[in-house]
């Protein structure tokens, strides 16, 4: 019988180049804290090297899941990776993004009372302006990423996840948290045990923010 993992760790992948998946796959198998299992959701990709990364989904087949699916979006992929999972706790990872050695430890141990937490990132720019991301109900205005809350960032309980589902579309990770403040124990915290990865082309985020400046 296989032993239940303490963590789900979900990352979706569409597309993404595989020298940024396989820098996030790596922070995860590096973690301090080693209870957990990888699910890898790949949501259609056509053009991040597949054969790669199959092979190093094989490589490390003890750790790593490994599924897929036609193209659905990061919403519908994270919540089927949701039904998939063996976790206590389910977290996720964007595929171009990392962990620090301790980001696992620190949310298992900063959650305490609590059923789900979100945190502040250490994010990496190339200029000031890459702080700032458009607001999830007015697109035309930005705020700094400090204030808005990042599907990675993401750490709770399995029954947070398989209660509410992630919507389709623009800050669904914010939406999902808004929810869960209506039903759970919430709390975000200043842990920048993340590493967001800003701007990297193609984003959502880069994608909205260019539409607004082209419009301005």
């Amino acid at each position: 019988m296989l032993k239940q993992p303490k963590i789900s760790v979900l990352m979706a992948v569409y597309n993404t180049n595989f020298e940024y998946t396989k820098r996030a796959i790596d922070s995860v198998l590096k973690q301090d804290l080693q209870d957990f299992e990888l699910i890898i959701i790949d949501d259609g990709s056509r053009e991040n090297n597949r054969e790669s990364l199959l092979e190093y989904a094989e490589k490390y087949e003890d750790k790593l899941i490994y599924i897929r699916h036609s193209n659905r979006g990061q919403s519908e992929s994270i919540n089927r990776g949701v039904l998939y999972s063996m976790g206590e706790y389910i977290t996720i990872l964007d595929s171009d993004d990392e962990y620090k050695p301790n980001h696992l430890s620190t949310c298992l141990k900063e959650i305490k009372e609590l059923d789900l937490i979100c945190s502040t990132t250490e994010t990496i720019v190339d200029t000031e302006n890459d702080y700032y991301v458009p607001d999830k109900d007015d697109h035309t205005k930005l705020i700094h990423l400090d204030d808005v809350v990042l599907f990675g960032t993401l750490f709770g309980l399995k029954k947070v996840f398989t209660a509410l589902d992630f919507k389709t579309g623009f800050a669904a990770d914010a939406d999902f948290f808004e929810q869960a403040t209506r039903l759970f124990r919430v709390k975000k915290l200043n842990l920048r045990t993340y590493i967001y990865h800003r701007n990297i082309p193609g984003s959502i985020c880069a994608t909205i923010k260019k539409a607004n400046l082209a419009s301005a």
